[in-house]
């Protein structure tokens, strides 16, 4: 998960989360849409996962909690 200049959290998945938030930033080519001139983007929380359907699933689950869930989650890791 990345936290944008303004405060917004999104929420991906990366099998490379350092490469993920180079792109993210405009470092590197294929960037979300949704995050371009929003940077600097801060990678605030990261979960490793066996496969890519557990960490799809995750990825749901995730992006189901409230912000203040959210929150919580990224200050305890």
């Amino acid at each position: 998960m990345v936290r944008t200049a303004t405060g917004h959290l999104y929420t991906g998945i990366s099998t490379d989360p350092a490469r993920r938030l180079r792109q993210h930033n405009g470092e590197l080519t294929g960037g979300a849409k949704a995050l371009r001139g929003k940077g600097p983007l801060q990678l605030v929380y990261q979960q490793p996962m066996t496969n890519r359907a557990e960490a799809s699933k995750a990825e749901y689950q995730f992006k189901q909690l409230s912000r203040a869930a959210k929150e919580q989650r990224i200050s305890e890791q």
